[in-house]
């Protein structure tokens, strides 16, 4: 996977964190740079380990499938794009308290982490390098989490909705790639 394909799988896995971000600076009141950081680096770390997972989980099952996994990489993205469109259209800012706890973080992290989880099980079927692509992803996220946080604050959840629908184009387009480039299109 080249840099430029990598980045944007990050933007892309990226929004659902900068949506929540967004959501998570409308329920803060006076927003500080710790709560910013705070938020970021849940997000940011999150979205680095759990495609570093799904890549173990992947690898274990790499050979069995290798035959599909083009197939395998184009449905998962596909599934988590159109979820994250679904959810675009939707619309609404999740319910999030101004707590920076531990629980709800987690909870949070967790749940805005779980394609990036489906993700790096592609990763295994591409023979992506981890280490780099992790890091990358975390860090795309931590700078989109921040950033959503302060927009959050200043402008409320205007931006949410376009954010997962641009999350789950990017990632749809991204499976079609992989797909296409597969099979020689």
């Amino acid at each position: 996977m080249d840099n430029f394909t990598l980045f944007i799988l990050a933007v892309g896995l990226s929004m659902d964190a900068c949506a929540a971000a967004v959501c998570k600076g409308l329920s803060l009141g006076k927003l500080t740079v710790k709560h910013m950081l705070t938020v970021a680096l849940w997000f940011g770390g999150f979205q680095a380990l759990m495609p570093a997972a799904g890549y173990l989980l992947g690898v274990r099952f790499q050979d069995g499938i290798r035959a599909v996994d083009h197939w395998a990489a184009f449905i998962l993205l596909g599934l988590i794009g159109i979820n994250m469109i679904k959810d675009g259209f939707a619309g609404e800012c999740e319910k999030t308290s101004g707590s920076l706890a531990f629980r709800e973080m987690f909870m949070l992290a967790l749940a805005t982490s779980v394609d990036a989880l489906a993700a790096g099980v592609t990763f295994a079927f591409l023979a992506v390098d981890i280490l780099p692509a992790v890091l990358f992803i975390g860090t795309v996220t931590f700078a989109g989490s921040m950033a959503g946080v302060k927009l959050g604050n200043l402008f409320g959840f205007r931006y949410k909705a376009k954010a997962e629908l641009t999350g789950g184009v990017i990632l749809i387009l991204m499976g079609m790639k992989i797909l296409c480039e597969h099979m020689g299109i």
